[in-house]
C-alpha cells in the first residue's frame, strides 16, 4: 500500500511512445499517472480529449502527463485517433503524452487501480479512474480514485497542482475551494510572534466563539 509522502515505485513499462522507466521518464518535472478502463470507452475519451486541450497548463507547472489503459499498443494507437478528433486537434499531429499498456493487469494491481466491480468481457477487472500526482523527488503527493462510472475534474487536478507547489515554497495551507490568487491559511506551525518576519504583507486573524486565533489569512504568496 503507497502513502503519501513514500517515493512512487518505479516501473518499466511499454508505452505508445516505446518503453519507458518510469523516474527516468519524469526526469525533474512533476508527473501524473491517469489510468482508465479501456479504450475506446466513452467517459475516457473525453477526458483523454480534455486532457490534450488543457496540456499547455501542465506543462507551465512543469507537469508531465501519462494515461495508462488495460489494451494493446495497436489499440491504444488507433484510439488516440479518435482522441485527437474529439479535442478538435488536427489529425496528423503526433499524441503528445503516453499511454501505458497493462493487459495483464499487473502494473494497475501493483498501485492499487483495479475496480473489482467493473469487468471486461473476458471477467478480468478493469482499472478504476486513478489518479496519483508525484512531485520531482519522486514522492508520491496525492492520490485520487473514481469508479469506471465517473469521469474526472481536470480543473479540480490543476487547483491541487497549484496548492502542492505553493505549500512546497511558502509557510502556507490552501482552504476550502481555493484557487491561485486567493488568499491562504497561515500555517498552524508558525508561532504568532513570528508571522511578521514570514508575512510582512499582514495577517487578519478571524475572530472565533472559541477565542483561539488559530484561524489566520495572509495573501496568497508570489513564487
Amino acid at each position: 500500500m503507497l502513502f503519501l509522502g513514500d517515493v512512487f515505485p518505479n516501473f518499466t513499462a511499454n508505452t505508445t511512445a516505446g518503453e519507458i522507466n518510469f523516474h527516468e521518464w519524469l526526469g525533474s518535472s512533476w508527473g501524473i499517472l491517469f489510468s482508465h478502463p479501456s479504450d475506446f470507452t466513452p467517459v475516457c475519451t473525453t477526458e483523454l480529449a480534455k486532457l490534450l486541450n488543457l496540456l499547455p497548463e501542465f506543462e507551465k507547472r512543469n507537469v508531465k502527463v501519462i494515461g495508462l489503459s488495460c489494451d494493446s499498443i495497436s489499440s491504444h494507437i488507433e484510439w488516440c485517433k479518435d482522441i485527437k478528433s474529439y479535442a478538435g486537434c488536427n489529425e496528423d499531429e503526433k499524441f503528445p503524452y503516453p499511454i501505458i499498456e497493462d493487459q495483464d493487469r499487473s502494473l494497475a494491481k501493483s498501485l492499487g487501480m483495479v475496480d473489482k466491480d467493473e469487468l471486461d468481457q473476458k471477467g478480468l477487472p478493469l482499472t478504476a479512474r486513478a489518479v496519483f500526482i508525484i512531485d520531482v523527488n519522486k514522492k508520491f503527493r496525492l492520490s485520487l480514485l473514481y469508479p469506471a462510472t465517473t469521469g474526472r475534474n481536470f480543473d479540480e487536478i490543476l487547483r491541487v497542482i497549484d496548492s502542492l507547489q505553493l505549500t512546497d515554497k511558502a509557510k502556507v495551507a490552501t482552504p476550502v475551494n481555493w484557487k491561485m490568487g486567493d488568499d491562504c491559511m497561515v500555517l498552524p506551525t508558525i508561532p504568532q510572534d513570528q508571522v511578521t518576519k514570514f508575512f510582512p504583507r499582514g495577517v487578519t486573524v478571524v475572530p472565533l466563539p472559541s477565542g483561539k486565533n488559530y484561524l489566520r489569512k495572509t495573501e496568497c504568496p508570489k513564487l
